[in-house]
Order: C-alpha cells, then structure tokens, then sequence
C-alpha cells in the first residue's frame, strides 16, 4: 500500500471583527478548528487569526465559517487601504465610538447625581431620570445588545451577553417600580448606598445602574483600545520608516517615481535628511546614516562605495548614489516588521490557559447568575435585593483583562524588542530566553569582526612615530589586493590624513611589497633579520593572539610592527560579562584554529572553548549540554551555524548572517552585536513577568469580585466601575514594557 499523500497546509491572516472578550477568541478558535485540517491562534489586541488550513480549504470558507460564529472577517488590507486616521489617531469608527460615548455622559451624569445624592431628589424627579435613562439604556448600550443577540443566534455568550443582561434587568425593574410597584409616586426619594440592601421594597429603582453600566463600559473600551493601539506604536512606526517617493537616476537625469515602482538594480539618489528608500550598496558619494529606528545602533554609520545601506536610514551626511540590490518584501524593513508582526500573533503558554478558561467562563456566569436570583429569592429576600445580586454577578465577571493579559504585553515586547535591534519569533522564543543558562557563541563574524584588521602598532621608541609609519604603510599598500595590504591601507585611511602618492611601486614575492614615499623608502615585510628590542618583545605577543605581524621599514631602518588579525568586536566584551551576571554560561565553538580560538577567549574570559568544530561537532556540543541539563541558545551567522541553530533550545542569528542562519533561528540581533542578547534576556524576563502579573490580576480579580457580588456587596454600577477598571490596569501595565530601558542585571544563580 502506498503511503497517503501529505496535504500542504498554508498560512493565511484573517482581520475578525467583533470580538470583546476571551470567550469570543475562543469562540473563533473552536469553530475555525471543527473545520478538517484547520488550526487557528486569534488575538485578541490586534483584532487578527492566524489560519493554517490545507490549500483547498480556501479563504472565503473561513471568512463563512467566522461569521457564522457571530463576527465579521476579511482578508487584512494593505497599509495604504486602512482607514484613515485623525489628527489624534482616531479611526472613523472609534470617533463614532467616542460621540457615543459623549451623549451618553451627558444623558447619564445627572441620572447618577440625583440618584446618588437624595438631598437633590425634588418631586417626581425619578421620571426625569427615567426619560434620560431610556436612550442610553437602548441606544447608548446597543452595540452590547446588537453582539449579545447575534451571539445568541449562534448559541454564544460573551462579554456583551452579561452587559446587555445587566442593563436590561436594571431598566426593566426600575419600569416595572415606577408604573407598578409604587415608585413613580410622586415626593417618593431614595436613598444612596455602595452596599445593597434587602429591606427597601420595590420602591427602589436602579436607573443609575442601568446608565452607570454602558457609561462606564463605553469609557473602559475607549481608554483600552487607546491603551492598545499604544502597544502597537513600534511596529507602525516600523511601517513609517519606508520611503513614499525615489529620486530615479538613468542616463545622467532624474526622476521622481513612487517606491514601488523601484526595482532591484537601478541607481537612485539619497540626499542628506532624506531616507533611503530600499536596501542596496553605495556606487557614489560618502556619508554617515542614522540607523537607530531601524537597527536600534545608536551611533551614525559611515558608508563609502562598495557599502551596503538599509531601506529605512536616514542620510546624515553628503548625497549618496545607490544601487538598489533588494526591493518590496525582501527588504531588511520588510522582513523585521514581517517578524514583528508574525511573532506578536502567537500566544505563552499561559495565555492559552487563560482562553480555555474564558471559553467556559461566561456560561458558569450565567449559571453563577441564576442561581444567585433564585437563591435570594427562595430565601424571603426582596425581589429588588435578588435583581440587584443577580445584575451585580452579570456585570463584574468580565474577562475582557484575561484575553488582554498575554497579547498587550507581548505587542509592548516585541516592539520594543524591535527598536533595541532584537526580533524575536514569537512567545516560544521569549519563554525560551527566560529560561537561557548556556549561550554556545561561535568566533567568527560574531564575537570577532569577521575580516582583518589591524589590532596594534608597536613602535621604536625615539623612532618616526605611528602616525607617519602607519601613514606610509597604508599608502605603499592601498594598490595591494592582498587581505593584510587592504587592512593596513583601511586602517591608515581612517585616521583621516589621507594617503600620499607613491612612486617605483614594487611588490616582493612571498615577502611584501615597497615604495618610494615622500622621498622615503617604504617597505612592508614579513619580519625578518635583527630587530629593535621593542619589536622583538611584541613578536610572540602577537603570535599567542593568532595575530600575523607585518614589519615596516623606512629607509631600511625598522620602525614600526603591525599586528593584522580578526579582532573582537567592541561590544564582546560587555556582551559575555552581562551574560554571565545573568546567569547565562559562555561556550566558544568555532571551526578556526585552536590558537586564535584560545586568544580570543581569554580575551573575553571564557573558559569552555571548543576548535576545529565542524557542523555536526557544534551539533553534538549542543546536544550534550542539553543533555547535562542546560537549556541552550545557539548564536551563529553562517550556513556552517544552521545544524547547531535549529537542535537548540533557541537559534540565535546575527542580522549580519546568512539567510539559512536567520532562517533557522528563533531570535535576530539586527545590529549584528551579542550585546543586544543580553538585553533580549532581560526583556524576556521583564516580558513573562509582566504577563503573569496581567493574569494573576485577571483571575485574582474574578475570584474576589464575584462572590462580593452574589452575596450582595456589590452594587452593579461599582460592578461596572470595577470591570473597566480591570481591563485598563492590565494594559496599562502592559504599556511600561514600551518604555523598558537596558541595564546591567544582577547575577541569577542558575
């Protein structure tokens, strides 16, 4: 028999209206999973599904079976198609949700004045407040009404089921007191108390429940989808970055043409201030870009010809030529806003809790709301007492702040990830993170620079001193292609003198070149003969750091010795130090030689160093670390890397890297600097924190709020105050990860 063909499954994004509460997610997430070969993950804060489904299963299906849920669906419009947004941030629908709020305030306030205050209460003042309470109680309050009843058509309750059944129970009952129960009659006053009483008879109205609840819920969405939007501020200020219009160079003239229509291979013009409209490498001009919104590097850039520049950088400087080399969606920007964007559609492990229970939630409400009603009432209490109970348990139970607990935090997180130069996959990698005691760094293009450089002149004392020499040396070897000859002239080039001409140019065969330069003779050697005593002393110095010295001499009188090698990258050392006061081992694997393997660790301080590895012996280092206990992280940014990224507990790659290392890694340092991952682990940790303090407050709130109600200490107009309330300090404890400054840690013991 044959093996049974393997359905592709494919990935597609679906914008869910409508939803309000955790149970509503849930909701979406079931339904989606009945149909065959279908898995769904619905956030709640970004209002998106996320659909994995099998390629015939197409999209107008599950936009049906979405709305036969009760909710509307549809494909996530591109940027330039969302609606447009005021001055202040506001979309057409939230203005609307904020007039309807307003009338409602105006319509409510003097409801719970004179309701609240019995010394204003002059005569048949309870049918003024009648006539203002009726249109919030129906128009003020539809929206809940409008979900309620389609949930109801599809068999669900919500959070808008219990709001619209609290606000319907308290009018009713008012109505029902003023024309049948002897409150209408005329001088009657009530009295105000935060705790409800049963001994009041049916006389007692509550009109300020029926209006404080839909005020004080309107209030609590608008503050919260305000609250929300702020967590999302990183990745639209990701998508503000890209560049409208391109100056087009071609055949020596210029045009103006939008972005889109760039395509890889042409020149363009980046003048000072502006941005650089995609990615590409520079064929003309110098300058310094500010890359800090894209890469989180603080200092400015310089480029030259033969640079690679970032889509998104702002041109600091002269005016630039640059030949574009990636466009669209296979931009740096493109890519870190599509990492963002897909890493804050997933959920921790604790917020899929927090949604199975919101999937039962709302029903044990109701249930809990029933029996509260006739529990009352079977024991002799007033029906206003039980009604009061009962409307109390509907409206404080919300779990709008248990879907919000997770994906407002993780929104904050990964954007402000994102501005430190760190992109994370999603909540599995940010609990990985947390949980890091092992980092297995490779040497080469992540510790260490990854191309030569001069690492050190030693000079003869009382000599010509390092600024000629080095200066004479770089201008004999700027015609070299040799990979120490380009160093030396780079290095002699930076220090911003200039390189004088030279003259009778020869090179030496397997020795180094020479030059006439000034009217001196300059030679560039491999050490040899007898050397000044300062010279000698700095040979095995350089040879224990895998360092190759070159000798120069000028006139034929040794002057100076420059050491070449790979060296480490500035931010190395603050990298491993921070890492280790985390808690976090440093192992060294690199597939170099044992010396220069040995010279850089003991420059940063590691002791477990590993040489010579290959692929599969990084792999088999990683296995048995995890083996031993540790839960490991991987950094790496070539292909040599990828084995050994995807068997870790977390693959970490350098922005700078290939694209297999990034592919099979969890985690990007955009900036190509280890040092951001200690950031990355301390904002993890920051992160899960903060996400279970979201839920501990989320549960803790119900779990005390409830029985207060049933038992009759809750008014329902606190119940309402109470239920906003909650929604707002879970995202707005959520919010300070946006503000979250990098620090030294202190040490955690592993």
């Amino acid at each position: 028999m044959g093996a049974e063909p393997v359905t592709a499954l494919v990935t597609t994004d679906l914008a869910v209206g409508g939803m309000t509460c955790a149970a509503c997610v849930t909701r979406v997430e079931k339904k989606l999973g009945k149909l065959d070969g279908v898995t769904a993950t619905v956030n709640l804060a970004t209002g998106r599904a996320r659909v994995s489904h099998p390629a015939g299963v197409g999209v107008d299906e599950l936009v049906a079976t979405v709305e036969k849920a009760g909710y509307t669906a549809a494909r996530p419009q591109p940027p330039k198609e969302e609606p447009r947004e005021g001055a202040d941030g506001d979309t057409e629908e939230a203005r609307h949700e904020r007039a309807r709020l307003l009338v409602t305030a105006l319509l409510a306030v003097p409801v719970l004045v004179l309701s609240m205050v019995p010394g204003l209460q002059f005569r048949n003042w309870q049918w003024l407040c009648f006539a203002l309470a009726a249109p919030v109680a129906v128009w003020g309050a539809w929206p809940f009404h409008v979900r309620a009843v389609r949930g109801l058509r599809h068999a669900a309750a919500t959070m808008d089921t219990l709001v619209s059944l609290g606000v319907v129970a308290s009018f009713s009952w008012s109505a029902y007191a003023l024309f049948l129960g002897g409150a209408g009659d005329p001088g009657m006053r009530m009295p105000f108390r935060l705790v409800p009483t049963a001994s009041d008879g049916v006389a007692h109205i509550y009109l300020e429940a029926a209006v404080g609840v839909p005020l004080f819920v309107l209030a609590g969405r608008i503050l919260e989808a305000r609250a929300r939007r702020g967590t999302g501020a990183a990745l639209r200020s990701l998508a503000q970055l890209a560049a409208k219009e391109v100056s087009v160079r071609e055949r020596g003239r210029e045009r103006r043409v939008p972005v889109e229509e760039l395509v890889s291979g042409q020149i363009f013009v980046v003048r000072p201030g502006e941005r650089v409209a995609t990615d590409g490498e520079v064929v003309e001009g110098s300058s310094a870009l500010d890359l800090s919104l894209v890469t989180g590097e603080s200092e400015p850039v310089e480029v030259e010809p033969g640079s690679a520049v970032v889509g998104g950088a702002v041109n600091s400087g002269g005016m630039l030529l640059v030949r574009a080399t990636a466009v669209g969606a296979d931009t740096q920007l493109a890519r870190i806003t599509k990492l963002v964007t897909e890493a804050q559609a997933g959920k921790a492990r604790a917020q899929r809790l927090a949604d199975a229970v919101a999937g039962v939630f709302v029903p044990v409400v109701l249930t809990l709301a029933v029996t509260t009603l006739g529990f009352w009432l079977g024991a002799g209490a007033e029906p206003q007492a039980a009604v009061t109970a009962c409307v109390a348990v509907l409206v404080v139970a919300c779990p709008c702040a248990l879907g919000l607990a997770t994906p407002t935090a993780l929104m904050a997180a990964t954007g402000r990830g994102a501005q430190l130069g760190v992109l994370v996959t999603g909540p599995q990698a940010l609990e990985g993170l947390q949980h890091l005691d092992a980092v297995v760094l490779d040497k080469t293009g992540t510790l260490t620079s990854g191309h030569m450089s001069v690492a050190r002149v030693t000079v003869v004392p009382g000599g010509l001193g390092s600024d000629a020499v080095v200066r004479w040396a770089g201008a004999v070897e700027q015609g070299s292609e040799h990979p120490l000859g380009r160093a030396i002239s780079a290095y002699a080039s930076r220090a911003g003198q200039g390189l004088p001409d030279v003259t009778r140019f020869s090179a030496l065969p397997g020795r180094g070149v020479r030059g006439r330069v000034e009217g001196r003779l300059v030679e560039v050697l491999a050490p040899d003969g007898e050397l000044p005593a300062a010279l000698v002393d700095a040979l095995p110095v350089a040879e224990a750091a895998a360092r190759t010295s070159v000798l120069v001499r000028v006139d034929g009188t040794a002057e100076a010795l420059i050491e070449v090698g790979d060296v480490v990258r500035p931010g190395s050392y603050r990298a491993v130090d921070r890492l280790r006061r985390l808690g976090v081992r440093p192992v060294l694997a690199t597939g170099d030689r044992e010396a220069p393997a040995r010279a850089v660790a003991q420059d940063l301080g590691i002791d477990d160093v590993h040489a010579r590895c290959t692929p599969e012996d990084k792999a088999d280092l990683v296995r048995d670390l995890r083996e031993q206990g540790y839960r490991v992280a991987v950094i790496g940014d070539g292909v040599n890397d990828a084995a050994a990224l995807a068997g870790a507990d977390l693959g970490i790659a350098m922005g700078s890297g290939t694209d297999v290392a990034i592919g099979a890694a969890d985690v990007t340092l955009v900036r190509g600097n280890i040092e951001a991952l200690a950031d990355a682990v301390r904002l993890s940790r920051r992160t899960l924190d903060t996400i279970r303090t979201n839920l501990a407050w989320a549960f803790g709130y119900n779990v005390v709020t409830v029985p207060l109600a049933m038992v009759g200490l809750l008014t329902p107009m606190l119940a309402a105050a109470a239920m906003s309330v909650s929604s707002l300090l879970v995202v707005g404890n959520s919010l300070r990860l946006r503000t979250w400054q990098p620090s030294p840690a202190r040490r955690r013991t592993r």
